[in-house]
Protein backbone atom coordinates (compact mmCIF):
# COMPACT_ATOMS: atom_id res chain seq x y z
CA UNK A 1 0.00 0.00 0.00
CA UNK A 2 1.27 3.45 -0.57
CA UNK A 3 2.24 6.01 1.67
CA UNK A 4 0.71 9.48 2.07
CA UNK A 5 3.21 12.18 1.58
CA UNK A 6 2.96 16.45 1.47
CA UNK A 7 3.87 18.03 -1.96
CA UNK A 8 3.96 21.54 -2.36
CA UNK A 9 1.46 21.23 -6.07
CA UNK A 10 -1.90 22.10 -6.19
CA UNK A 11 -4.45 19.10 -5.14
CA UNK A 12 -4.50 16.76 -8.02
CA UNK A 13 -8.02 15.61 -9.22
CA UNK A 14 -9.89 12.71 -8.04
CA UNK A 15 -9.37 10.73 -11.13
CA UNK A 16 -5.25 10.54 -10.66
CA UNK A 17 -5.10 10.44 -6.62
CA UNK A 18 -7.16 7.32 -7.07
CA UNK A 19 -4.83 5.82 -9.40
CA UNK A 20 -1.55 6.62 -7.00
CA UNK A 21 -3.39 6.29 -3.54
CA UNK A 22 -6.18 4.17 -4.33
CA UNK A 23 -7.20 4.78 -0.11
CA UNK A 24 -7.36 8.79 -0.18
CA UNK A 25 -10.50 10.29 -0.51
CA UNK A 26 -11.53 13.99 -1.17
CA UNK A 27 -13.38 15.85 1.18
CA UNK A 28 -17.70 14.84 0.35
CA UNK A 29 -19.65 17.81 -1.03
CA UNK A 30 -21.58 18.86 1.91
CA UNK A 31 -24.57 17.71 0.27
CA UNK A 32 -24.24 14.25 0.39
CA UNK A 33 -25.02 12.03 3.49
CA UNK A 34 -22.46 11.40 6.41
CA UNK A 35 -21.68 8.37 6.60
CA UNK A 36 -22.75 5.73 9.71
CA UNK A 37 -20.08 6.84 12.36
CA UNK A 38 -18.72 2.74 12.41
CA UNK A 39 -17.91 3.35 8.80
CA UNK A 40 -16.02 6.80 9.46
CA UNK A 41 -12.93 7.51 8.06
CA UNK A 42 -9.81 7.27 10.18
CA UNK A 43 -9.04 10.41 12.14
CA UNK A 44 -7.54 13.20 10.05
CA UNK A 45 -5.14 16.01 10.69
CA UNK A 46 -5.87 19.26 9.01
CA UNK A 47 -2.73 20.07 7.56
CA UNK A 48 -1.35 24.30 8.17
CA UNK A 49 -0.57 24.56 4.36
CA UNK A 50 -2.51 27.30 2.43
CA UNK A 51 -3.74 24.16 -0.03
CA UNK A 52 -5.22 22.12 3.55
CA UNK A 53 -3.92 19.00 2.36
CA UNK A 54 -5.60 16.10 4.04
CA UNK A 55 -2.60 13.83 5.56
CA UNK A 56 -4.06 10.44 7.29
CA UNK A 57 -2.30 9.58 10.63
CA UNK A 58 -0.35 6.68 10.80
CA UNK A 59 -3.50 4.41 12.38
CA UNK A 60 -4.51 1.53 9.37
CA UNK A 61 -8.07 0.95 9.60
CA UNK A 62 -8.77 -2.22 7.00
CA UNK A 63 -11.88 -1.50 4.92
CA UNK A 64 -14.22 -3.83 5.09
CA UNK A 65 -16.48 -2.91 2.26
CA UNK A 66 -15.22 -6.01 -0.10
CA UNK A 67 -16.28 -8.30 2.65
CA UNK A 68 -19.53 -10.36 2.86
CA UNK A 69 -20.88 -9.85 6.05
CA UNK A 70 -24.13 -11.73 5.27
CA UNK A 71 -22.24 -14.94 5.54
CA UNK A 72 -21.54 -14.72 9.06
CA UNK A 73 -25.39 -12.70 9.78
CA UNK A 74 -23.73 -9.77 10.58
CA UNK A 75 -25.05 -7.82 8.10
CA UNK A 76 -26.91 -4.56 9.70
CA UNK A 77 -29.63 -2.54 8.14
CA UNK A 78 -28.66 -1.49 4.73
CA UNK A 79 -28.41 2.59 4.60
CA UNK A 80 -30.14 4.96 2.27
CA UNK A 81 -28.44 4.74 -0.79
CA UNK A 82 -26.84 8.06 -2.13
CA UNK A 83 -27.13 9.69 -5.78
CA UNK A 84 -23.96 12.13 -5.42
CA UNK A 85 -20.89 11.33 -7.75
CA UNK A 86 -18.46 11.60 -4.67
CA UNK A 87 -20.21 8.76 -3.10
CA UNK A 88 -20.15 6.66 -6.20
CA UNK A 89 -16.58 7.79 -6.84
CA UNK A 90 -15.84 6.39 -3.37
CA UNK A 91 -17.13 2.88 -3.53
CA UNK A 92 -15.84 2.69 -6.97
CA UNK A 93 -12.18 2.96 -4.99
CA UNK A 94 -12.71 0.90 -2.55
CA UNK A 95 -14.11 -1.75 -4.46
CA UNK A 96 -10.51 -1.50 -6.19
CA UNK A 97 -8.81 -1.73 -3.33
CA UNK A 98 -10.79 -4.85 -2.38
CA UNK A 99 -9.89 -6.45 -5.48
CA UNK A 100 -6.18 -5.74 -5.60
CA UNK A 101 -5.87 -6.71 -1.74
CA UNK A 102 -8.11 -10.18 -2.72
CA UNK A 103 -5.86 -10.32 -5.85
CA UNK A 104 -2.47 -10.06 -3.57
CA UNK A 105 -3.73 -12.64 -0.86
CA UNK A 106 -4.55 -15.06 -3.45
CA UNK A 107 -1.64 -15.11 -5.26
CA UNK A 108 0.60 -15.67 -1.67
CA UNK A 109 -2.01 -18.35 -0.42
CA UNK A 110 -1.28 -19.86 -3.87
CA UNK A 111 1.86 -20.34 -5.96
CA UNK A 112 2.37 -18.53 -8.82
CA UNK A 113 2.16 -22.02 -11.36
CA UNK A 114 -1.33 -22.37 -10.26
CA UNK A 115 -4.03 -21.27 -12.59
CA UNK A 116 -6.03 -20.03 -9.45
CA UNK A 117 -3.32 -17.16 -8.96
CA UNK A 118 -2.61 -16.30 -13.00
CA UNK A 119 -5.99 -15.36 -13.27
CA UNK A 120 -5.82 -13.49 -9.95
CA UNK A 121 -2.95 -11.95 -11.57
CA UNK A 122 -4.80 -10.98 -14.63
CA UNK A 123 -7.26 -9.60 -12.54
CA UNK A 124 -5.22 -7.48 -10.37
CA UNK A 125 -3.85 -6.02 -13.89
CA UNK A 126 -7.07 -4.82 -14.82
CA UNK A 127 -8.23 -3.69 -11.62
CA UNK A 128 -7.25 -0.13 -12.24
CA UNK A 129 -9.53 -0.46 -14.99
CA UNK A 130 -12.23 -1.68 -13.18
CA UNK A 131 -11.90 0.70 -10.60
CA UNK A 132 -14.53 2.98 -12.11
CA UNK A 133 -17.25 0.31 -12.35
CA UNK A 134 -19.81 1.46 -10.24
CA UNK A 135 -21.05 -0.01 -7.44
CA UNK A 136 -23.57 -0.31 -4.60
CA UNK A 137 -24.58 2.71 -3.23
CA UNK A 138 -24.75 0.96 0.21
CA UNK A 139 -21.79 0.11 2.38
CA UNK A 140 -23.61 -2.89 3.54
CA UNK A 141 -24.40 -4.46 -0.09
CA UNK A 142 -23.09 -7.93 -0.91
CA UNK A 143 -19.67 -7.37 -3.44
CA UNK A 144 -19.10 -8.86 -6.62
CA UNK A 145 -16.57 -10.78 -4.84
CA UNK A 146 -16.45 -11.58 -1.66
CA UNK A 147 -14.58 -13.55 1.10
CA UNK A 148 -13.30 -17.49 0.31
CA UNK A 149 -15.16 -16.36 -3.06
CA UNK A 150 -12.76 -15.67 -6.12
CA UNK A 151 -13.32 -15.59 -9.58
CA UNK A 152 -14.82 -19.29 -9.87
CA UNK A 153 -17.76 -19.45 -7.99
CA UNK A 154 -18.00 -22.21 -5.09
CA UNK A 155 -20.77 -24.51 -5.29
CA UNK A 156 -23.30 -24.14 -2.52
CA UNK A 157 -22.65 -27.29 -0.62
CA UNK A 158 -18.66 -26.80 -1.05
CA UNK A 159 -18.92 -23.84 0.24
CA UNK A 160 -21.69 -24.91 3.08
CA UNK A 161 -18.93 -28.14 4.10
CA UNK A 162 -16.20 -25.27 4.83
CA UNK A 163 -17.73 -24.06 8.31
CA UNK A 164 -20.44 -26.47 9.32
CA UNK A 165 -19.03 -28.57 11.92
CA UNK A 166 -20.62 -31.77 10.33
CA UNK A 167 -17.48 -31.99 7.72
CA UNK A 168 -15.64 -32.58 10.63
CA UNK A 169 -17.15 -35.57 11.99
CA UNK A 170 -15.42 -37.83 8.72
CA UNK A 171 -12.00 -37.72 10.44
CA UNK A 172 -13.09 -39.95 13.91
CA UNK A 173 -10.61 -40.34 16.45
CA UNK A 174 -10.44 -44.23 16.35
CA UNK A 175 -9.26 -43.61 12.85
CA UNK A 176 -6.90 -40.63 13.45
CA UNK A 177 -4.95 -43.10 15.99
CA UNK A 178 -2.81 -45.46 14.32
CA UNK A 179 -1.83 -48.75 15.21
CA UNK A 180 0.31 -49.13 18.52
CA UNK A 181 4.24 -48.69 17.58
CA UNK A 182 6.13 -51.83 18.81
CA UNK A 183 9.71 -51.35 19.68
CA UNK A 184 12.11 -52.98 17.00
CA UNK A 185 14.64 -53.58 18.87
CA UNK A 186 16.08 -55.52 22.19
CA UNK A 187 16.04 -52.86 25.26
CA UNK A 188 18.52 -54.92 26.86
CA UNK A 189 20.69 -58.01 25.83
CA UNK A 190 22.07 -61.05 28.43
CA UNK A 191 25.34 -63.33 26.83
CA UNK A 192 24.33 -66.62 27.91
CA UNK A 193 27.14 -69.05 27.35
CA UNK A 194 26.03 -72.82 26.78
CA UNK A 195 22.47 -71.89 25.96
CA UNK A 196 21.50 -75.35 24.06
CA UNK A 197 19.96 -75.39 20.33
CA UNK A 198 17.48 -77.79 21.22
CA UNK A 199 13.68 -77.79 20.17
CA UNK A 200 12.55 -80.03 22.47
CA UNK A 201 13.70 -77.60 25.50
CA UNK A 202 12.19 -75.54 28.13
CA UNK A 203 15.24 -73.61 29.24
CA UNK A 204 13.77 -70.09 30.37
CA UNK A 205 10.85 -69.31 32.74
CA UNK A 206 10.29 -65.47 34.88
CA UNK A 207 8.70 -65.93 38.15
CA UNK A 208 5.97 -63.37 39.67
CA UNK A 209 8.93 -62.32 41.94
CA UNK A 210 10.10 -60.68 39.12
CA UNK A 211 13.14 -63.56 38.73
CA UNK A 212 14.49 -65.11 35.28
CA UNK A 213 15.66 -68.79 35.65
CA UNK A 214 18.43 -69.85 32.80
CA UNK A 215 19.42 -73.20 32.40
CA UNK A 216 22.90 -73.00 30.61
CA UNK A 217 24.56 -76.69 30.55
CA UNK A 218 24.50 -78.84 34.01
CA UNK A 219 23.37 -75.26 36.07
CA UNK A 220 20.78 -72.93 36.81
CA UNK A 221 21.00 -68.97 37.46
CA UNK A 222 18.79 -66.99 38.32
CA UNK A 223 18.76 -63.21 37.01
CA UNK A 224 16.98 -60.66 38.92
CA UNK A 225 15.26 -57.72 36.87
CA UNK A 226 15.11 -55.39 39.30
CA UNK A 227 18.80 -55.20 40.85
CA UNK A 228 20.20 -57.43 38.01
CA UNK A 229 22.16 -59.41 40.10
CA UNK A 230 23.02 -63.06 38.91
CA UNK A 231 22.60 -66.01 41.30
CA UNK A 232 23.87 -69.41 40.46
CA UNK A 233 21.12 -71.94 42.07
CA UNK A 234 22.71 -75.31 41.11
CA UNK A 235 25.25 -77.21 39.82
CA UNK A 236 23.88 -80.42 38.48
CA UNK A 237 27.51 -82.00 37.77
CA UNK A 238 29.71 -82.97 35.15
CA UNK A 239 26.63 -86.23 34.30
CA UNK A 240 23.61 -84.30 34.22
CA UNK A 241 22.84 -81.37 32.45
CA UNK A 242 19.58 -79.24 32.59
CA UNK A 243 16.34 -80.05 30.49
CA UNK A 244 13.47 -77.60 31.67
CA UNK A 245 12.76 -74.81 34.96
CA UNK A 246 9.33 -74.30 35.66
CA UNK A 247 8.27 -71.31 38.74
CA UNK A 248 6.00 -71.75 40.86
CA UNK A 249 3.02 -69.56 40.98
CA UNK A 250 4.04 -68.07 43.75
CA UNK A 251 7.51 -67.31 42.30
CA UNK A 252 9.22 -68.74 45.40
CA UNK A 253 10.00 -72.66 44.42
CA UNK A 254 11.37 -73.53 41.20
CA UNK A 255 11.58 -76.87 39.87
CA UNK A 256 14.01 -78.22 37.24
CA UNK A 257 14.03 -81.00 35.17
CA UNK A 258 17.08 -82.84 34.11
CA UNK A 259 18.49 -84.99 31.42
CA UNK A 260 19.22 -88.42 33.97
CA UNK A 261 14.96 -88.23 34.13
CA UNK A 262 14.66 -86.46 37.30
CA UNK A 263 12.84 -83.54 38.86
CA UNK A 264 14.28 -81.26 41.69
CA UNK A 265 12.33 -78.61 43.69
CA UNK A 266 14.42 -76.40 44.91
CA UNK A 267 13.73 -72.70 47.02
CA UNK A 268 15.35 -69.96 45.28
CA UNK A 269 15.31 -67.27 48.27
CA UNK A 270 17.54 -69.53 50.28
CA UNK A 271 19.28 -71.50 47.08
CA UNK A 272 18.52 -74.44 48.74
CA UNK A 273 17.20 -78.13 47.10
CA UNK A 274 13.82 -79.06 48.97
CA UNK A 275 13.37 -82.84 47.05
CA UNK A 276 14.23 -84.93 44.31
CA UNK A 277 12.13 -87.08 42.21
CA UNK A 278 13.69 -89.44 40.39
CA UNK A 279 10.29 -91.06 38.55
CA UNK A 280 10.88 -90.59 34.84
CA UNK A 281 13.33 -92.96 32.83
CA UNK A 282 14.33 -90.26 30.44
CA UNK A 283 15.05 -86.82 29.97
CA UNK A 284 12.34 -84.29 31.41
CA UNK A 285 11.93 -81.95 28.71
CA UNK A 286 8.30 -79.92 30.04
CA UNK A 287 7.32 -78.83 33.56
CA UNK A 288 3.79 -77.21 34.60
CA UNK A 289 2.69 -76.05 37.56
CA UNK A 290 -0.74 -75.69 39.10
CA UNK A 291 -1.14 -74.78 42.78
CA UNK A 292 1.11 -77.21 44.58
CA UNK A 293 0.30 -79.57 41.43
CA UNK A 294 3.54 -80.30 39.61
CA UNK A 295 3.37 -82.19 36.11
CA UNK A 296 6.38 -82.95 34.05
CA UNK A 297 7.12 -84.62 30.94
CA UNK A 298 9.02 -86.64 29.91
CA UNK A 299 11.12 -88.37 26.66
CA UNK A 300 9.41 -91.58 28.01
CA UNK A 301 5.87 -90.67 26.75
CA UNK A 302 4.51 -89.82 30.12
CA UNK A 303 3.38 -87.56 32.37
CA UNK A 304 3.68 -87.47 36.11
CA UNK A 305 1.40 -85.16 38.45
CA UNK A 306 3.91 -84.67 41.42
CA UNK A 307 1.84 -82.98 44.45
CA UNK A 308 4.19 -81.16 46.93
CA UNK A 309 1.96 -81.93 49.93
CA UNK A 310 2.53 -85.73 50.08
CA UNK A 311 5.87 -87.48 50.33
CA UNK A 312 5.25 -89.73 47.24
CA UNK A 313 7.24 -88.74 43.99
CA UNK A 314 3.71 -88.97 42.01
CA UNK A 315 0.32 -89.17 42.23
CA UNK A 316 -0.65 -89.96 39.00
CA UNK A 317 0.37 -90.74 35.50
CA UNK A 318 -0.74 -90.10 32.29
CA UNK A 319 -0.39 -91.69 28.84
CA UNK A 320 -1.54 -91.17 25.29
CA UNK A 321 1.52 -89.86 23.93
CA UNK A 322 3.59 -91.88 21.49
CA UNK A 323 6.99 -90.27 21.31
CA UNK A 324 8.71 -87.33 23.82
CA UNK A 325 5.97 -84.86 25.57
CA UNK A 326 7.79 -81.42 24.83
CA UNK A 327 4.97 -78.80 26.14
CA UNK A 328 2.71 -79.00 28.76
CA UNK A 329 0.52 -75.73 30.32
CA UNK A 330 -2.34 -75.31 32.61
CA UNK A 331 -4.95 -73.09 31.63
CA UNK A 332 -5.55 -70.10 33.97
CA UNK A 333 -8.34 -71.39 36.00
CA UNK A 334 -5.78 -74.80 37.13
CA UNK A 335 -8.86 -77.49 35.38
CA UNK A 336 -7.60 -78.05 32.38
CA UNK A 337 -3.45 -79.30 31.36
CA UNK A 338 -2.63 -79.21 27.50
CA UNK A 339 0.51 -81.30 26.07
CA UNK A 340 1.93 -81.21 23.22
CA UNK A 341 4.49 -84.35 21.61
CA UNK A 342 6.53 -85.46 19.06
CA UNK A 343 4.09 -87.32 17.61
CA UNK A 344 2.16 -84.30 16.33
CA UNK A 345 -0.55 -84.48 19.15
CA UNK A 346 -2.43 -82.05 21.13
CA UNK A 347 -3.93 -83.75 23.84
CA UNK A 348 -6.07 -81.82 27.06
CA UNK A 349 -6.62 -83.38 30.32
CA UNK A 350 -8.73 -82.77 33.19
CA UNK A 351 -7.81 -82.47 37.01
CA UNK A 352 -8.65 -86.47 37.60
CA UNK A 353 -8.23 -88.00 34.12
CA UNK A 354 -5.51 -90.51 33.27
CA UNK A 355 -6.22 -90.50 29.32
CA UNK A 356 -6.59 -87.40 27.49
CA UNK A 357 -10.21 -86.56 27.55
CA UNK A 358 -9.72 -84.38 23.78
CA UNK A 359 -7.34 -85.38 20.98
CA UNK A 360 -6.19 -82.72 18.22
CA UNK A 361 -4.24 -84.70 15.35
CA UNK A 362 -4.18 -81.50 12.97
CA UNK A 363 -0.83 -80.77 13.17
CA UNK A 364 1.56 -82.22 11.11
CA UNK A 365 4.97 -81.33 13.24
CA UNK A 366 5.95 -81.92 16.59
CA UNK A 367 3.71 -79.73 18.80
CA UNK A 368 6.12 -77.36 21.39
CA UNK A 369 3.71 -73.91 21.28
CA UNK A 370 0.84 -74.21 23.57
CA UNK A 371 -0.37 -71.30 25.11
CA UNK A 372 -4.22 -70.51 27.12
CA UNK A 373 -5.87 -67.56 26.70
CA UNK A 374 -6.37 -65.52 29.75
CA UNK A 375 -9.35 -63.54 28.41
CA UNK A 376 -11.47 -65.93 26.86
CA UNK A 377 -12.27 -69.50 29.14
CA UNK A 378 -11.11 -72.72 26.79
CA UNK A 379 -9.47 -70.67 23.62
CA UNK A 380 -6.32 -72.82 23.78
CA UNK A 381 -3.30 -71.56 20.86
CA UNK A 382 -0.83 -74.50 19.60
CA UNK A 383 1.74 -74.34 17.40
CA UNK A 384 3.97 -76.76 15.11
CA UNK A 385 7.61 -77.79 14.46
CA UNK A 386 9.17 -76.97 10.83
CA UNK A 387 7.12 -79.15 8.83
CA UNK A 388 3.79 -77.77 9.96
CA UNK A 389 4.38 -74.27 10.56
CA UNK A 390 0.86 -73.59 11.57
CA UNK A 391 -0.57 -71.58 15.02
CA UNK A 392 -4.18 -73.28 15.63
CA UNK A 393 -6.64 -72.27 17.63
CA UNK A 394 -9.08 -74.63 19.80
CA UNK A 395 -12.39 -74.30 22.15
CA UNK A 396 -11.96 -76.68 24.61
CA UNK A 397 -15.60 -75.95 26.13
CA UNK A 398 -17.36 -76.94 22.43
CA UNK A 399 -14.43 -79.21 21.08
CA UNK A 400 -13.63 -77.19 17.58
CA UNK A 401 -10.97 -76.22 15.96
CA UNK A 402 -11.50 -72.40 15.18
CA UNK A 403 -8.74 -71.05 13.06
CA UNK A 404 -5.42 -71.85 11.41
CA UNK A 405 -2.42 -69.51 10.36
CA UNK A 406 0.35 -70.72 8.25
CA UNK A 407 2.97 -68.52 9.34
CA UNK A 408 5.85 -69.95 7.12
CA UNK A 409 8.51 -71.09 9.53
CA UNK A 410 8.76 -73.22 12.65
CA UNK A 411 6.69 -72.42 15.60
CA UNK A 412 8.56 -72.85 18.78
CA UNK A 413 6.52 -70.75 21.77
CA UNK A 414 3.45 -68.84 22.41
CA UNK A 415 2.37 -67.05 24.97
CA UNK A 416 -0.61 -64.59 25.19
CA UNK A 417 -0.72 -61.00 26.50
CA UNK A 418 -2.81 -60.74 29.89
CA UNK A 419 -3.13 -56.98 29.33
CA UNK A 420 -4.90 -56.86 25.90
CA UNK A 421 -5.87 -59.66 23.31
CA UNK A 422 -2.77 -60.07 21.84
CA UNK A 423 0.10 -63.06 21.22
CA UNK A 424 3.11 -63.52 20.48
CA UNK A 425 5.13 -66.21 18.47
CA UNK A 426 8.72 -67.33 18.43
CA UNK A 427 10.15 -69.47 15.52
CA UNK A 428 13.22 -70.94 14.20
CA UNK A 429 13.52 -72.73 10.54
CA UNK A 430 13.98 -70.32 8.57
CA UNK A 431 13.37 -66.88 9.41
CA UNK A 432 14.25 -66.93 13.51
CA UNK A 433 11.59 -64.01 14.30
CA UNK A 434 9.27 -62.99 16.63
CA UNK A 435 5.59 -61.99 15.90
CA UNK A 436 3.14 -59.77 17.61
CA UNK A 437 -0.43 -60.93 16.71
CA UNK A 438 -3.24 -59.23 17.29
CA UNK A 439 -6.64 -62.09 17.82
CA UNK A 440 -8.89 -63.11 16.60
CA UNK A 441 -7.80 -61.14 12.99
CA UNK A 442 -3.97 -62.39 13.32
CA UNK A 443 -2.90 -59.34 11.82
CA UNK A 444 0.48 -58.68 11.94
CA UNK A 445 1.32 -55.81 14.79
CA UNK A 446 5.21 -56.30 14.03
CA UNK A 447 7.86 -58.49 12.95
CA UNK A 448 10.79 -58.64 15.56
CA UNK A 449 14.60 -59.82 14.29
CA UNK A 450 17.96 -60.37 15.70
CA UNK A 451 18.43 -63.59 16.58
CA UNK A 452 21.08 -65.30 14.45
CA UNK A 453 19.73 -69.04 15.60
CA UNK A 454 15.95 -70.80 16.39
CA UNK A 455 14.79 -68.45 19.04
CA UNK A 456 13.13 -71.95 21.11
CA UNK A 457 13.06 -70.14 24.40
CA UNK A 458 10.44 -67.32 25.49
CA UNK A 459 9.21 -65.91 29.08
CA UNK A 460 7.04 -62.98 29.76
CA UNK A 461 7.75 -60.65 32.91
CA UNK A 462 4.80 -60.64 35.58
CA UNK A 463 3.57 -56.96 34.48
CA UNK A 464 3.07 -58.26 30.77
CA UNK A 465 4.60 -55.70 28.89
CA UNK A 466 8.20 -57.41 28.14
CA UNK A 467 9.54 -60.89 26.66
CA UNK A 468 12.46 -62.22 26.90
CA UNK A 469 14.06 -64.81 24.20
CA UNK A 470 16.76 -66.94 24.18
CA UNK A 471 17.96 -68.81 20.94
CA UNK A 472 21.25 -70.95 19.96
CA UNK A 473 23.10 -68.07 19.34
CA UNK A 474 23.52 -67.95 23.19
CA UNK A 475 21.96 -64.55 23.69
CA UNK A 476 19.06 -63.20 25.65
CA UNK A 477 17.17 -60.57 24.69
CA UNK A 478 14.60 -58.59 26.02
CA UNK A 479 11.64 -56.78 24.00
CA UNK A 480 8.95 -54.13 25.04
CA UNK A 481 5.95 -55.62 23.08
CA UNK A 482 2.87 -55.26 25.13
CA UNK A 483 0.92 -52.21 26.52
CA UNK A 484 0.50 -51.46 30.40
CA UNK A 485 -2.86 -52.79 31.89
CA UNK A 486 -5.69 -50.23 31.09
CA UNK A 487 -6.13 -49.78 34.61
CA UNK A 488 -2.63 -49.36 35.17
CA UNK A 489 -2.04 -45.66 36.01
CA UNK A 490 1.38 -45.23 36.59
CA UNK A 491 4.75 -47.51 34.88
CA UNK A 492 5.20 -50.75 37.00
CA UNK A 493 8.35 -51.63 34.85
CA UNK A 494 10.09 -52.09 38.17
CA UNK A 495 13.08 -50.94 36.74
CA UNK A 496 13.40 -53.82 34.45
CA UNK A 497 13.73 -51.59 31.26
CA UNK A 498 14.64 -48.93 29.68
CA UNK A 499 14.93 -47.60 25.87
CA UNK A 500 19.40 -47.74 26.10
CA UNK A 501 20.52 -50.64 24.57
CA UNK A 502 21.99 -52.47 27.03
CA UNK A 503 24.26 -55.79 27.05
CA UNK A 504 26.22 -57.66 29.97
CA UNK A 505 26.54 -61.41 30.84
CA UNK A 506 24.55 -63.55 33.32
CA UNK A 507 27.51 -65.14 34.62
Amino acid sequence: MASSSSSSSPSPSPSSSSMENPRSKPNPPSSSPKPPPHLSTPPRVQSFSPYSRTIYSDRFIPSRIGSNFALFDLAPTPAPPSSSTASTSDSGREDFGSGSYSALLRSVMFSPGTPDAASQQRVLSSSGSSSSSPSSSSPFSTPSRNIFRYKAEIPRATRRSLFEEDSFQTVSPSNSKGPRKVPRSPFKVLDAPALQDDFYLNLVDWSSQNVLAVGLGNCVYLWNACSSKVTKLCDLGAEDSVCSVGWAQRGNFLAVGTNLGKVQIWDASRCKRMRTMESHQLRVGAIAWSSSLLSSGSRDKSILHHDMRTQDDYISKLTGHKSEVCGLKWSYDNRELASGGNDNRLFVWNQHSTQPVLKYCEHTAAVKAIAWSPHLHGLLASGGGTADRCIRFWNTTTNTHLSCMDTGSQVCNLVWSKNVNELVSTHGYSQNQIIVWRYPTMSKLATLTGHTYRVLYLAISPDGQTIVTGAGDETLRFWNVFPCPKSQITDNLNNIGGTSYVRSYIR
